[in-house]
Parts: structure tokens; C-alpha cells; sequence
């Protein structure tokens, strides 16, 4: 048995977590790539490396130099697909 496809996070659970508190504040919608490293609890260099090899694909937007990520797509997409 797959545990992993039983183990998805919902849309709903994570607006739920970021709606109040310190999260919400900590963890905008729109987040750098270092409030990103840090709410995956990865390296900033992996978080470049991923974003290389293409593997945050409709997470993350390029504003000018910088790159933003877009918190709750990112999250749906490496916590339930992996990278």
C-alpha cells in the first residue's frame, strides 16, 4: 500500500494554516526565496536548484531580479507531487 497518495494536503488545509497567527504573518501569500527555503525547511540553494531544473513550475514568478513564490501552490506541489 502507497501511503504517500493517502497523504495529500487539501487546498482548504492550507489556507486553513496560514489564516491567523504567526504563520500568516510570517509566510505571505507571496513569499521571497528565503521565507520559501525556510517554510520547506531546505537550503536556499536547493530552492534554485528546483526552480533549474523546473521542477516549481507555476509556484514561482520572476518580478524584475528577484523571484517570487507563490506560498500555497508551492506547498500543494511539494508536499502531495514531490520534486
Amino acid at each position: 500500500m502507497n501511503l504517500r497518495k493517502n497523504l495529500k494536503i487539501t487546498q482548504q488545509e492550507v489556507t486553513q494554516a496560514f489564516s491567523t497567527g504567526e504563520w500568516a504573518s510570517k509566510y505571505p501569500p507571496l513569499l521571497t526565496v528565503d521565507q520559501a527555503a525556510e517554510l520547506l525547511r531546505v537550503p536556499k540553494a536547493t530552492i534554485y536548484q528546483w526552480k533549474s531544473e523546473g521542477k516549481l513550475t507555476g509556484c514561482v514568478q520572476r518580478v524584475g531580479k528577484h523571484l517570487r513564490f507563490f506560498r500555497d501552490r508551492l506547498l500543494l506541489k511539494v508536499l502531495n507531487k514531490g520534486v
